[in-house]
């Protein structure tokens, strides 16, 4: 397959292009770097990065931002950020580039466990995994030449390190990408994939 991968440097995207290398030509996208540079936040942007890549088989995005603050922390631009990047950059994917996307292919898009599980600073982040959440469920039910799925990752272990956690309740990134896999490979369309079900 010809597969797209979108945030192809992060932590996650680069397990996810490891893991996918050997068997299918994988065009990295990023926003500094890359096959083709892409600011998810810029739909012309986005156009332009499918305009470059032409037809694939299937779109992965391990990318968006979003700020972790606590909630009197927060501020207009981080809400705008999270809602402009992590939420409508991914929906924009699958809205410009479907028809960029090969007959059967597929889109997979990333939320995070933290829709359904938030912590205290997750409130922009919750609210966008779970908008996508809510979205690829409900536009499953109108998209049938291709397949919708987002993956929801637990924290993953290098993040935690970064960041001074204790990593012991965290997903590895090689772990988190057989998510990503299994959307790809798989026949499920409409769902959320939660990574820890994917080990």
């Amino acid at each position: 397959m010809k597969i797209l991968l979108v945030g192809a440097s992060g932590t996650i995207g680069q397990a996810v292009e490891a893991n996918l290398k050997a068997n299918h030509e994988v065009i990295s996208a990023n926003y500094a770097n890359g096959d083709v540079k892409v600011d998810l936040g810029k739909p012309e942007s986005i156009r332009n990065m499918f305009d470059v890549v032409g037809p694939v088989d299937a779109v992965i995005s391990t990318a968006g931002v979003a700020a972790f603050a606590g909630f009197d922390d927060l501020t207009d631009a981080d809400y705008q950020t999270a809602l402009n990047n992590k939420l409508m950059g991914q929906i924009n994917l699958l809205r410009l580039g479907k028809d960029f996307i090969n007959e059967g292919g597929s889109i997979t898009l990333t939320s995070g466990i933290l829709s359904r599980e938030p912590m205290h600073g997750s409130a922009v982040i919750s609210m966008a995994n779970g908008a996508l959440e809510s979205f690829v469920k409900a536009v499953a039910l109108e998209v049938n030449n291709l397949r919708v799925n987002v993956v929801a990752p637990a924290f993953v272990k290098e993040t935690m390190a970064m960041m001074g956690m204790d990593t012991e309740s965290g997903l590895s990134a090689n772990d988190t990408a057989k998510a990503y896999i299994a959307a790809v490979t798989g026949n499920m369309h409409g769902q959320t994939l939660d990574a820890p079900d994917y080990l």
